[in-house]
């Protein structure tokens, strides 16, 4: 009985760590996060990420540090717009479809908002990134 005792104090008394996802090297921000990167530790740090499978694959939006742990909004998905990139502008909706010749003003991944420069009006519109490089505009 005394052993059911003293391990259950153990058991409540011992402080509650989680796996935390932390940088392996230093990493340049825009570089892609490999599995290699990444070095997972047994403590617990608000707000990090703690499941190594979400970071891998990603690109890193910041630099991130040998020892730090990554939070969410430090990688994102890798981007497939870059920088004065010349990319279509797509309208489509009620049946009307419209596409455009602009140059994207920002980096930008899949489902991210990118402000590009339509190359016919020098109008600058605000678009979604779709998965195949193109960005859909909406009004």
């Amino acid at each position: 009985m005394r052993y059911l005792a003293t391990l259950g104090w153990l058991l409540v008394a011992a402080p509650a760590t989680a796996d935390t996802v932390l940088a392996a090297r230093t990493i340049r921000a825009q570089t892609l996060i490999t599995a290699q990167d990444l070095v997972v530790k047994d403590v617990d740090v608000v707000g990090a990420i703690s499941d190594p499978a979400l970071i891998a694959g990603q690109e890193a939006r910041v630099a991130l540090y040998a020892g730090r742990p990554i939070r969410p909004g430090d990688v994102g998905p890798p981007a497939l717009v870059e920088r004065n990139q010349i990319i279509a502008l797509v309208y489509d909706q009620s049946g009307l479809s419209i596409t455009a010749e602009g140059r994207s003003l920002s980096r930008a991944g899949p489902g991210e908002t990118v402000r590009v420069m339509n190359m016919s009006s020098r109008i600058t519109v605000s678009g979604q990134v779709m998965p195949d490089g193109r960005v859909h505009v909406s009004y």
